[in-house]
């Protein structure tokens, strides 16, 4: 993908939200003009930096994802895959931008009784095992349908003895793992995987692989929770 093709595309997504934006201003809003005029400035500045995100993405985050999945594989042990996928998630979740914003907005509510640091490694452990449980599903060739029943049968049975604050968090730390960071690392990571070894359908299972991974923090968070009475 050139940078023509991914201007166009964040312009396509952002372009609309400024546009009505704009028209409340003239119609209904009547923002004050400086306020206004930074909110120009920042739509610019949002679509440059997402324009050079996704280059950086595209050029670096899904070659080197692939690579890794298929050289894993190459070497023939399960278990290397298994942990090396565990270890991945685990960090490239602690680097997620969205990660970072909730686990601080939890620590701010709770006057710090729940840390940040506590946090993040609870949803960073959820998504590193659960990649790792979707690599080995690859493997076993196991119907994603049948996961995702039994994910969230086991998701609503914990959350009858967690904290009931605990529910909403958990539930919304699903949502901010499938952010700019994880998603497209972790799809090439089951791309690779799932291509070297001969499955026709590498895409879909990688599509499974992010799916999977943003049940593990949910899971992650509501166990928190119950630790937590």
């Amino acid at each position: 993908m050139n940078i023509k093709d991914t201007a166009k595309e964040v312009f396509l997504a952002v372009a609309p939200i400024a546009a009505l934006v704009i028209l409340l201003q003239v119609t209904l809003a009547r923002l004050p003009a400086e306020v206004f005029m930074n909110f120009i400035g920042g739509a610019v500045l949002v679509m440059l930096g997402l324009t050079l995100f996704l280059l950086g993405v595209n050029v670096g985050f899904l070659p080197i994802g692939e690579m890794i999945g298929s050289s894993l594989v190459t070497k023939g042990k399960l278990w290397l895959i298994l942990v090396a996928g565990f270890v991945l998630g685990f960090v490239v979740t602690v680097a997620e931008p969205d990660v970072q914003v909730l686990a601080q907005q939890v620590d701010s509510v709770t006057n710090g009784s729940i840390s940040k640091l506590a946090v993040v490694s609870f949803i960073a452990l959820g998504v590193g095992i659960f990649v790792a449980l979707a690599l080995l599903r690859i493997f076993l060739d196991i119907p994603i349908k049948y996961l995702f029943i039994a994910g969230y049968i086991l998701a609503f049975a914990v959350a009858l003895f967690s904290v009931p604050e605990f529910v909403p968090v958990a539930f919304d730390s699903g949502g901010v793992t499938t952010g700019p960071m994880t998603v497209p690392f972790i799809l090439a990571l089951g791309v690779g995987v799932a291509s070297v070894i001969g499955k026709k359908n590498a895409s879909s299972d990688s599509f499974g692989l992010v799916g999977l991974a943003s049940l593990g923090p949910i899971l992650a968070v509501l166990l928190m929770g119950v630790f937590y009475r």
